[in-house]
């Protein structure tokens, strides 16, 4: 069995994801999501979605790229 990087829960399912940057074992895709999603800068929400990115900062919508001044970003066009 593998042990999950998040919760520490010893799973016979538990899976390996493998990003450029790491690799990590999970036993859900809850805690995968909690361990690898980007963050919004403005809110802190996860982004589970697209999300918005500008200058490499990252954005759960636009209207919280809009709060921190970004300026062009829309959700709908």
């Amino acid at each position: 069995m593998a042990v999950c990087d998040v919760c520490g829960n010893d799973y016979d399912k538990a899976f390996t994801v493998t990003t450029p940057d790491r690799t990590g074992t999970y036993d859900s895709f809850e805690c995968a999501i909690h361990a690898l999603a980007p963050r919004c800068t403005h809110c802190k929400c996860t982004i589970i979605g697209h999300g918005s990115e500008h200058d490499g900062i990252f954005y759960c919508c636009a209207h919280c790229a809009k709060q921190a001044g970004v300026r062009g970003l829309d959700d709908r066009v």
